[in-house]
């Protein structure tokens, strides 16, 4: 994957674009990705994007080439028998008015549509990186489409900002609420806006990825429900299950893609779903 510092003016916006080649065949014929807290744009340009609602959907949904993805606080079932040169753009929180007009709470635990959102505009974009090989100028087209949809918004509101940090800390949401100044309503409406999520689903989902990366060291199950916060190994399990759809055991076998996109080659059996 090539990625790239995104230009000056959509840094606010804009954490990184990336492009990548097709990847080799997968193991298997669906994987797991694992929520993440971020949003992102992605391009697939040799075929449309397939998703199953979960491990018991045999016949999926195909959705658009260009999408974007919203925040999520739990896993969701990707197509992987189609292999895909893709470029993208991970985006930061609050970017959503910025170039899409919209909050992150309507755009979240779901794949939208891009020509939804820009129209005529999306699919002008995915016609020219499809002529196009050059990673580079890739990159270069879709930032220049970025910048053509650009609008001034307000900053995020520092509250915002700081409850973010302080999730990231592990502070309590309540005391995070009571520090920012803002009404609990508030707070909680102006965080899903920026977002996508509420705090207390951002900070579960901090939580998991925390694990994830403790998984990823080796490091024992028992070690890691204490490290990472939760209250005993029974509840680390219950919630690993919940947002990835497999046991920390299932995913400890299985190939695994950058900690969150998981391989699941008998995905009904490890999942737990009876067999069909």
């Amino acid at each position: 994957m090539s990625l790239r510092r995104p230009l000056p003016a959509l840094r606010p916006y804009v954490e990184a674009v990336w492009a990548s080649a097709a990847p080799a065949q997968s193991l298997a014929p669906r994987e797991h990705v694992l929520p993440c807290n971020g949003m992102h744009i992605a391009v697939r340009l040799d075929g449309p994007l397939r998703l199953y609602r979960d491990v018991d959907d045999l016949r999926g949904e195909t959705l658009s080439a260009a999408v974007v993805a919203g925040a999520r606080a739990g896993f969701y079932v990707k197509d992987t028998t189609q292999p895909s040169r893709s470029v993208g753009v991970i985006l930061r929180p609050g970017a959503t008015q910025a170039l899409f007009g919209c909050d992150a709470d309507e755009l979240a635990a779901s794949h939208t549509p891009l020509d939804a959102l820009w129209g005529a505009a999306a699919q002008r974009l995915h016609a020219q990186l499809l002529e196009c090989d050059d990673e580079s100028r890739q990159l270069d087209l879709l930032q220049s489409a970025l910048l053509a949809h650009l609008r001034p918004v307000r900053a995020m509101h520092p509250a915002i900002a700081q409850t973010m940090q302080g999730l990231g800390q592990g502070a309590p949401v309540a005391s995070l609420a009571r520090a920012s100044g803002l009404s609990h309503r508030l707070l909680l409406a102006r965080f899903r806006a920026a977002t996508g999520l509420a705090p207390k689903a951002y900070a579960r989902v901090l939580r998991f990825r925390h694990a994830l990366g403790l998984l990823a060291r080796g490091q024992r199950l028992a070690e890691i429900a204490f490290d990472a916060g939760y209250s005993d190994q029974a509840h680390f399990n219950r919630e690993f299950r919940e947002l990835s759809g497999m046991t920390p055991q299932a995913y400890k076998r299985a190939p695994v893609r950058g900690e969150a996109h998981v391989a699941v080659v008998n995905f009904l059996q490890d999942a737990g779903a009876p067999r069909i």
